[in-house]
Parts: C-alpha cells; sequence; structure tokens
C-alpha cells in the first residue's frame, strides 16, 4: 500500500483547499496511457502527493526556483532519518522552553538559516532550519527581502508541529525516484511529451498592489512573466501533453478584467471558490474565485 503523503510545510497559495477540484479534472488516461507526471511550480507539493498516492507513474519531474524549498525535497527524498534527528531536538527544545527563550531562539535559527543560503553549506542542517522557521514563524510565509535573507517575524504557535516523523516517512518514500530540480519551469520542456500529465501552479497575478505573493525569491512574476508560460503550456500542448493551470481570478476585483481568459481563450476555464489561508490583512481571508485552466 502507498503512503499517504501531505504538504510537509505551509504553503501560500497551497491547493490543499481546493484539492478535490483539481482532482476532478486529472485527465481520464493518468497512470495508463499518461505514464508521466510534472509539476515545475511544485511549492507545497499538493497536488504532486496526491497523484503520487493514486497512481502508478513511470516518471516524474518537479521543480521550482525557490533553491531552499527544493534543497529540502532533495534532503526528505534522500536523508529523512538525519532530517528527523535534527527536527526533533529543535522541536524537544521549542516546546519546553518560555516565550523569552523561544523568541532568541527563533531570530538564531533565522540568523543561522540566513547564513547557510550564503554559504551553501550544510543542506541537511537548512532543510532541518527551513521546516523549522516555516513551523514556527507569523502566519507561514516564506519571504525574502531584497538581498535574498528570510525575514518574517517568529509566531505565537503554542506546540507546533516541527518534526512530523511519519510524514516526513511518508514523503521520502513518495518521493524515491523523482526527479527533482531548481530552475525554471523551462527547464521541464524536455521531460514533456504526449504521456505527460502537468500541473503548473505559478505565483497568482495580484488581485491588488498589496496582495502579491511573489515574494517567495527576489525574482517578480507580472503580467510579461504570465504571458510567456502561457506560450509555454501553449509549447508544450503541442506536444501532446495534458495540462491543468491554476490562477487567480482578476473578476473578484474587476469583472472587465479579461486577462486570464484572453490569455488562456483556446483553452477550457473553470472558476472555482477558494478561501484565502495566508494573506497579513483580514480582508483578504474571505471567499474569493480561482481558476482552473485545462488543455482538454
Amino acid at each position: 500500500m502507498k503512503p499517504i503523503a501531505k504538504p510537509f510545510v505551509k504553503w501560500a497559495g497551497g491547493k490543499s483547499q481546493i484539492l478535490d477540484d483539481i482532482r476532478a479534472k486529472y485527465p481520464a488516461g493518468l497512470g495508463k496511457s499518461i505514464t508521466k507526471y510534472a509539476e515545475p511550480f511544485v511549492g507545497g507539493g499538493a497536488v504532486l502527493f496526491d497523484v503520487l498516492s493514486l497512481y502508478e507513474l513511470e516518471s516524474v519531474y518537479i521543480s521550482d526556483i525557490n533553491s531552499e524549498l527544493i534543497t529540502t525535497y532533495i534532503v526528505i527524498r534522500d536523508n529523512p532519518d538525519a532530517l528527523i534527528s535534527l527536527l526533533y531536538s529543535m522541536q524537544c527544545y521549542y516546546w519546553q522552553a518560555d516565550k523569552d527563550a523561544r523568541k532568541v531562539f527563533y531570530y538564531e535559527m533565522r540568523e543561522r538559516f540566513n547564513k547557510i543560503k550564503i554559504e551553501q553549506c550544510d543542506s541537511i542542517e537548512a532543510a532541518a532550519l527551513f521546516i523549522f522557521l516555516n513551523r514556527t514563524c507569523f502566519n507561514g510565509l516564506y519571504r525574502v527581502n531584497s538581498k535574498g535573507y528570510f525575514n518574517v517575524p517568529m509566531g505565537s504557535y503554542n506546540k507546533p508541529t516541527i518534526c512530523d516523523v511519519e510524514n516526513i516517512k511518508a514523503v521520502s518514500a513518495c518521493l524515491q525516484g523523482v526527479q527533482i530540480v531548481c530552475g525554471d519551469y523551462r527547464m521541464s520542456r524536455d521531460f514533456m511529451d504526449n504521456k505527460t500529465f502537468a500541473y503548473f501552479d505559478p505565483p497568482y497575478r495580484p488581485l491588488s498592489q498589496t496582495s502579491s505573493f511573489t515574494a517567495y525569491t527576489q525574482d517578480g512574476f507580472g503580467d510579461s512573466e504570465q504571458t510567456e508560460l502561457a506560450h509555454f503550456i501553449d509549447e508544450i500542448c503541442d506536444k501532446g501533453a495534458f495540462v491543468i493551470a491554476s490562477n487567480s481570478d482578476p473578476k473578484n476585483t474587476n469583472a472587465d478584467d479579461e486577462f486570464f481568459d484572453e490569455l488562456y481563450s483556446k483553452y477550457r476555464i473553470t472558476r472555482i471558490s477558494a478561501n484565502r489561508i495566508i494573506n497579513s490583512s483580514a480582508y483578504g481571508r474571505g471567499k474569493i474565485n480561482e481558476l482552473l485552466i485545462t488543455s482538454y
């Protein structure tokens, strides 16, 4: 029986809450005539782990431009026991520490993480710190400043799950044989063919000037990048790939905004209801529509 894995980090725009809607649109031949899966903006991996738990596949490709996230995927795949040992130590200390000691520890770990980011040294420690910070920082955000330093303040959780042993082992088992790449989505081009199901979950087009979630790295993802992605999707669809893409619905704030309706006019566009989970403004946490774009 396949292990049931779930995302090991909180991630802005994570797809757990709309997974049923996405699953309903998986191509009919998945696991049969469709034997490959690609997710070039893997993020927290909710769709990835769902696909891996449901289907037998010959080849799987995931990537992201967030190097710390990708390092963590690789460490979980290749060195789960060493990672668990470090996370368990962090969790034991954090749970037993008082509020002041927790604060000191959090900011020491954040500083250590940023040092490792620059030096690119111990990948296992970097992965442990990545998960620790994700589980203990404010709202589970991943945000960096202009210098590339993680700068999210400490959260206020009582006993956050820092070391989820069972899930880390399940994720590690699921990731065996998976090709994990740090890089731009275009690097997946050669993987794509007529036996491939690909899910694209890029940074969403912001609904307002203050709602952008593109600060996972120092690079932005504006309208020109959204257009380039659409052209890439056209290209791989011409190769026969089966594609689902997600994005925000501009009509939430401007009924006349046809940006995605025009950009993906040749595809099927479905509007689904979703909750915003990670947002600094309470105003941005209500139900909104999101887009699911399918090529078939």
